[in-house]
């Protein structure tokens, strides 16, 4: 699907859809807790459906009770021996370990751009762990064979925080204690989701406030079920709120500035470019006013890259994103994507230097550009578009229903033309 926008202004209110790192995090939990958990305000796009898909592969029982609501009966016990992900890169880190708490072969298979993403750094530790790996030559399709063990095992955190989030949330069923040790931990706001998510269903897991270094996990452990509502996604609101910066105003709801989510950082994005922002309880405001250059440092949250070149775009000077040496191996290599498809509408992106990418703000330009099937690519064009006086064309933009379904629907409903 091509999808076309132009020049608009934008003014209204919306709500973005529930958080998908929280909502898998949450219906894994409900696969390891044995008896009925609500999970509520839950947003079904890909990455989700994949996530549900894992846990009915490996027992649970779930049940539709309206169009935000799940019903599940968890319970480990695998009806196949094969789980497909999707394309959702935290769905295998997540479900690899989860999977290898079962003593049967289980194989993990993905699509898309999925299988070109590196998943060795998972093998040698859950090897270490007892899990028979094999590995597919470190890429999808990978098999595992547990249980898995605890233990003393150290991991590196450099990468990604999603295997991470895999090994916490498993490892608390392990027969032993483990003590998780990490060498350089990015994207920690994420690993605080995970803590969070777990005391939700009745576990602890235990690490020094601040220092995410290392891990006590106390094995033997039962997770409870429970009535759990996901909060707003910040990762998809960030786009909307760019928007309200750069083209008008707009009001996002059910967002709290409280939330663990690492992408609560746009915030401080908008504020050193000069947005207007109110906040309130349970909603965001931003408004228009004359953005200027900013520095900012997204090593912890990079999905927020996309969002921040589009803001950077329609800031006066150069501004400074610190951190594109997380973006190789996302749905795209998105510092490269970023500097080809923003060079299509004029805007120059210099990613020379290592870890950082500068980008010049201007007139955008019309032109058709590629999502490269990236959902936060498509999004972020999409929002640069509102400044074009001629016609974006977007590429393959439906991939935005990997994590934000109704985004062209939204973003049309609050369009002032």
């Amino acid at each position: 699907m091509d999808k076309t926008v132009s020049w608009g202004r934008v003014k209204g209110t919306i709500a973005p859809p529930s958080s998908k790192s929280y909502a898998q995090r949450a219906i894994a939990l409900s696969l390891l807790a044995k008896g009925r958990t609500v999970l509520r305000n839950i947003e079904f796009c890909k990455d989700t459906r994949s996530a549900l898909k894992c846990i009915e592969a490996l027992g649970a029982k779930v049940t539709q009770l309206d169009d935000t609501t799940l019903s599940i009966e968890g319970g480990l016990n695998p009806i196949t021996d094969t789980l497909h992900v999707g394309e959702s890169g935290l769905a295998t880190r997540l479900f690899t370990p989860l999977a290898s708490l079962h003593n049967a072969p289980i194989t993990i298979e993905g699509e898309g751009t999925l299988l070109h993403r590196p998943m060795m750094l998972m093998i040698e530790p859950l090897r270490q762990l007892g899990v028979k790996v094999l590995d597919g030559g470190g890429f999808l399709p990978i098999q595992v064979e547990g249980p898995i063990h605890g233990g003393e095992i150290e991991v590196d955190g450099s990468f990604s925080s999603q295997f991470i989030t895999g090994l916490l949330l498993s490892l608390p069923m392990a027969e032993e204690d483990t003590t998780l040790k990490v060498k350089s931990a990015v994207s920690t706001p994420y690993i605080d989701m995970t803590i969070d998510t777990a005391r939700a269903f009745g576990v602890n897991i235990l690490h020094n406030e601040g220092d995410y270094s290392e891990f006590f996990i106390e094995g033997g452990q039962q997770y409870q079920p429970t009535d759990l509502a996901i909060e707003g996604d910040w990762s998809g609101a960030s786009t909307m709120l760019v928007a309200g910066a750069i083209a008008g105003e707009v009001t996002i709801k059910n967002l709290s500035t409280l939330s663990k989510q690492a992408d609560t950082a746009i915030c401080r994005a908008l504020e050193r470019a000069g947005a207007g922002i109110v906040i309130e309880q349970d909603s965001i405001t931003v408004s228009k006013r004359d953005l200027k250059a900013f520095t900012f440092d997204a090593t912890n949250s990079p999905d927020l890259f996309p969002a921040l070149a589009a803001l950077a775009a329609a800031a006066e000077g150069e501004s400074t994103l610190i951190g594109t040496s997380r973006l190789k191996h996302k749905e795209s290599d998105r510092a490269e994507t970023i500097r080809q498809e923003y060079e299509k509408l004029g805007i120059e992106v210099d990613i020379s230097e290592e870890n950082v990418m500068k980008i010049r703000g201007g007139k955008i330009q019309p032109a058709t550009t590629f999502s490269h099937d990236d959902h936060r690519i498509a999004m972020s064009i999409a929002v640069s578009a509102l400044r074009c006086e001629g016609e974006v064309v977007i590429e393959n933009a439906e991939c935005v229903a990997k994590s934000y379904p109704t985004f062209f629907e939204d973003l049309e409903s609050i369009i002032v033309r």
